[in-house]
């Protein structure tokens, strides 16, 4: 059981009141809550300014803006990276969440700068386009938008995924700081083939798996409700995912 001497962390409390921690923390987390009268304080300033600038956005900006679905999984992107020990260290770091909410919730207003990182020599947020230019399968938009279609990439087989990490130079030691990943989504065509496969990094980056998969579900809802053809999706994400992130969430 936590102490209640022991404060939950802003990162800490914004994942809880998503939904996004294991059922056991979760039941911690909700004891916690009911003994410490600091922590509930911060929560619901927490929930009050994130409130605002949702009622600020729905207010002031215009209606034809992207969804912030997009921005909200880059926040908590950038949240998991910044909740290091020595963020953790510092006083400022509880300061800057309410800061980085609206940041996020006003992302068409503003544009963040963030470079591509890597965990490795050779891994990087965008592959190798010589070693994953993209392979896709033979599809039509009714495959695609098919009500059977799965909403979450199959997964890759053990001995493809040890093929990929070979390829990009990943020892199995540091394999698990990776998260091998499709270029092109199967929801839009992408194929099962080390051709659209890549270690793509999880830990520590701000262009994560959870990023990705934002730009994903919004490129296949704008296929689907013909907003974008398919091969121009296909060739969005082949070529540089990051950029076609900021393009199509306007940042």
């Amino acid at each position: 059981m936590l102490e209640e001497c022991v404060h939950l962390s802003d990162q800490e409390l914004l994942l809880w009141a998503d939904g996004e921690v294991s059922s056991r923390r979760a039941a911690q987390v909700q004891r916690h809550l009911g003994a410490c009268w600091t922590c509930r304080a911060r929560l619901a300033e927490l929930e009050h300014a994130i409130a605002d600038f949702v009622e600020m956005y729905r207010r002031d900006l215009d209606a034809t803006l992207p969804s912030v679905d997009g921005p909200r999984a880059l926040l908590k992107a950038r949240l998991a990276e910044r909740a290091t020990p020595a963020a953790a260290a510092s006083g400022n770091w509880l300061k800057t969440v309410p800061a980085l909410a609206a940041l996020v919730l006003l992302a068409g207003l503003v544009t963040i700068v963030l470079p591509h990182r890597s965990l490795g020599s050779r891994a990087y947020a965008i592959p190798n386009a010589s070693l994953t230019p993209g392979a896709t399968e033979p599809v039509g938009i009714q495959d695609v938008c098919s009500a059977q279609l799965a909403s979450n990439d199959p997964a890759v087989p053990d001995p493809l995924k040890r093929e990929v990490l070979r390829e990009y130079g990943v020892n199995d030691a540091s394999a698990s700081a990776y998260e091998i990943d499709y270029l092109v989504t199967p929801q839009l065509g992408g194929a099962t083939n080390i051709r659209n496969l890549w270690p793509q990094p999880s830990l520590n980056t701000v262009w994560s798996p959870r990023v990705k998969d934002a730009l994903e579900d919004r490129l296949h809802n704008m296929v689907c409700s013909g907003q974008l053809d398919l091969a121009t999706a296909q060739r969005e994400l082949s070529r540089d995912w990051v950029a076609a992130y900021k393009k199509y969430f306007k940042m």
